[in-house]
């Protein structure tokens, strides 16, 4: 019986061994994959094209992406920079230093935007930089605005029996919080930063449509328009896909619509392998939407 118990034991211990280095080796193998295909620097394309920014799903501040399109503006072989768009929005600073970026390169080359099937919010913020803008009849896009999303358990622990105390320096501290009631001065603060980014969003809007700034903020009220709603409002420029950008860029730009296509890609990037393969990760195994923080721009259809 003695022996037969030793037996398990050892089994189990075995087991249990070979668990963690199957484990290890699966994350070894996971980094290794992450730090070749995605910690090299991409490939320089030496012949005359037009650089394609994709940009789909939930707008994060992306350094690699930012310094991609800030090296194609000083790249020769980079003629103008073609944005196809299909993201509900995302954070504030996501969409503004995207916005920045596609600025920045037009000042030197041209950039022409195509909206997906949809094009809100954050990533209304990223279209507007383009120096034109096509839309499908059917693609949703406006949803112009700001929102920060908090929530609270108090009346949750108190049903169970929970006190919480929060000791802080000063009352705004922390705040909102999960463990606190929000306080009238709370959401008066709270509402001086959305109405801040909110405004600054209007002005783009405003600048980039070449419309009034009471025009804009009438459009801003948060709602969502087609296409053609759009181009009625003069949110777009046209109806259109990437056929009728190509078209543009050689009718008013000079620029053939034979010169190839060829992805926007990031160069070098100083994140290693490690913060790669924890981001690479979060993607995989987390909703984009629930690790959003800070102030965010975004169309939530299903909050409604």
């Amino acid at each position: 019986m003695g022996l037969e118990a030793d037996y398990l034991l050892d089994r189990r211990a075995l087991k249990r061994r070979v668990t963690l280095w199957r484990l290890l080796a699966i994350v070894m193998a996971i980094g290794l994959t992450t730090f070749f295909f995605l910690g090299h620097p991409a490939p320089q394309f030496k012949n005359v094209h037009i650089a394609l920014l994709q940009i789909k799903g939930t707008i994060y501040h992306d350094k690699d992406r930012v310094l991609a399109i800030e090296k194609a503006r000083d790249n020769p072989s980079i003629k103008a920079l073609l944005i196809e768009i299909d993201s509900p929005g995302g954070t504030v600073v996501g969409g503004e230093t995207l916005h920045e970026a596609i600025r920045y390169f037009a000042g030197k080359k041209p950039v022409v935007a195509v909206m997906g099937d949809l094009a809100t919010s954050a990533g209304y913020m990223t279209a507007i930089a383009a120096d034109q803008i096509y839309a499908q009849r059917a693609t949703l896009t406006g949803s112009i605005g700001v929102l920060f999303q908090t929530a609270e358990i108090t009346s949750l622990l108190e049903k169970l029996g929970i006190n919480v105390e929060v000791l802080k320096s000063s009352p705004l501290k922390g705040t909102p919080s999960l463990l606190e009631r929000v306080t009238p001065v709370a959401r008066k603060t709270i509402r001086f930063l959305i109405d801040d980014m909110s405004n600054m969003f209007v002005r783009m809007v405003a600048n980039r449509r070449n419309i009034s700034i009471d025009i804009a903020k009438g459009l801003s009220d948060g709602r969502v328009y087609t296409g053609q709603m759009a181009l009625k409002h003069g949110l777009i420029d046209a109806i259109g896909g990437r056929r009728e950008a190509l078209k543009w860029l050689e009718i008013k730009r000079n620029i053939s619509n034979d010169l190839p296509i060829i992805d926007l890609r990031s160069g070098i990037s100083g994140m290693n392998w490690l913060e790669r393969l924890q981001s690479l990760t979060q993607k995989v195994f987390i909703s984009e939407r629930l690790v959003l923080d800070g102030l965010l721009s975004i169309w939530q259809p299903s909050d409604g």
